[in-house]
């Protein structure tokens, strides 16, 4: 769907941004070699298993507190890491993070919430790459809940949230009852303060700088 007017500025789907040939091989690899785990959850005021499979990836000291619990980052997987200068370039920001979502059918979902953690900084830039089955992905305003809109991501889509997204809107993937096939989603962000505009030497836990390489 559009994203003119109200989300123009705030979100930018690209379909297909990952060929498909790449994000079939992408998908099959990380679920077969990414430590997935289900993550325990404080929901309305509970402990609860989170409805679906994640992994939180990244830098060496990229933790991450989210509802109620810390996360340590695994290290980089080799077919990420290698995907990285291309997705930094395409969204002109850099990312030290990913949170994996392995949703194993379409009744594996995430509620309505929004990516606002203080260590995301008050206009995080999150992107999001899809692989597997189509879901749909809802964003709505906070102020007023029933302004919404929905996109269908696709295998190998490629969705940004930016500016003020998180502050003034919250997202969700609902259940999707005739989905059987699994989608694995990649958010990434950046933890922590923000790095100099100067460009960033290759080290431990990053990629290096020169042309995209293949992620198969």
């Amino acid at each position: 769907m559009s994203t003119t007017g109200l989300w123009a500025a705030r979100v930018l789907h690209r379909p297909g941004w990952l060929p498909a040939a790449e994000a079939v091989a992408l998908q099959a690899r990380l679920a077969r070699e990414v430590p997935w785990t289900v993550h325990r959850i404080r929901l309305f005021g509970r402990w609860v298993d989170s409805p679906r499979l994640s992994c939180w990836m990244g830098d060496a000291g990229a933790a991450y507190r989210y509802s109620g619990t810390r996360f340590e980052p695994e290290p980089w997987h080799p077919a990420i890491h290698a995907l990285l200068p291309a997705l930094e370039a395409a969204c002109a920001a850099p990312f030290n993070s990913v949170l994996l979502n392995r949703y194993r059918s379409g009744a594996e979902h995430m509620g309505w919430h929004a990516d606002d953690e203080p260590e995301l900084g008050p206009e995080p830039v999150i992107a999001s790459l899809s692989l597997g089955a189509t879901r749909r992905f809802l964003l709505r305003l906070r102020a007023e809940p029933a302004i919404k809109q929905e996109w269908r991501l696709g295998h190998g889509d490629l969705l940004l949230m930016r500016g003020d997204c998180q502050r003034v809107a919250q997202h969700a993937l609902p259940k999707m009852a005739r989905v059987a096939d699994e989608r694995i989603n990649l958010t990434f962000r950046w933890v922590g303060p923000r790095p100099s505009p100067a460009p960033r030497a290759a080290g431990p836990g990053r990629p290096p700088t020169g042309p995209p390489r293949s992620v198969g």
